[in-house]
């Protein structure tokens, strides 16, 4: 394994870990069992034990799903407490796949809820998304290669240095049909 990839792995099991101990932590708080938060939260007793435990790494929609039962929200969740800690890194690992495709959170505020990502999809990649809350958006803005966003009502090609606002209240997914890297921001709000 290289060292890069040796890192990445280190960086989604701080990842899983912290979430796990964040959801295991609220839920202990409100005096709930597990089977209380999997019911709230639309996960299986045993996926939510899994990630409680740091042994399951969740899709994004599950950890936001889990996140909306416990009145809070996927950022409070997945970002570092610690501002210093969380400066020496360009963004807290959040999702990635064996091809190198990955998701880093940068940022986020609490009121008004808005998100802020930066994406990287190999060429091939692609993550498809479960719908957000309604009336929930987000706008991408592609640094490099070309991203396809699927949506139900066809497919969007945004260019580098191209911006895109879509609805996140259905589902929808990224795709890179290039044969270079797309890296893009994408911002999240009321989701």
């Amino acid at each position: 394994m290289s060292s890069e990839a040796a890192a990445d792995s280190s960086a989604t099991q701080q990842f899983v870990t912290r979430i796990g101990g964040r959801i295991r932590a609220l839920r202990k708080q409100r005096g709930w069992s597990v089977q209380q938060l999997g019911e709230a939260g639309e996960v299986s007793r045993r996926m939510l034990t899994q990630i409680e435990l740091g042994q399951a790494n969740p899709s994004l929609a599950t950890v936001d799903r889990v996140a909306r039962a416990l009145n809070t929200d996927f950022a409070a969740l997945a970002l570092p407490a610690d501002d210093a800690a969380h400066a020496e890194v360009e963004g807290t690992l959040v999702w990635q796949a064996p091809d190198g495709s990955q998701a880093l959170l940068l940022g986020a505020t609490q009121e008004p809820r808005a998100e802020l990502w930066r994406w990287t999809l190999a060429p091939g990649g692609r993550y498809a998304a479960e719908a957000d809350r309604p009336g929930a958006q987000e706008i991408h803005h592609v640094l490099s290669g070309r991203l396809t966003l699927s949506l139900p009502t066809g497919a969007q090609v945004v260019a580098p240095g191209q911006s895109a606002v879509i609805a996140s209240d259905q589902e929808y997914a990224y795709r890179n049909e290039g044969a270079e890297p797309v890296v893009f921001v994408r911002v999240v709000t009321g989701a």
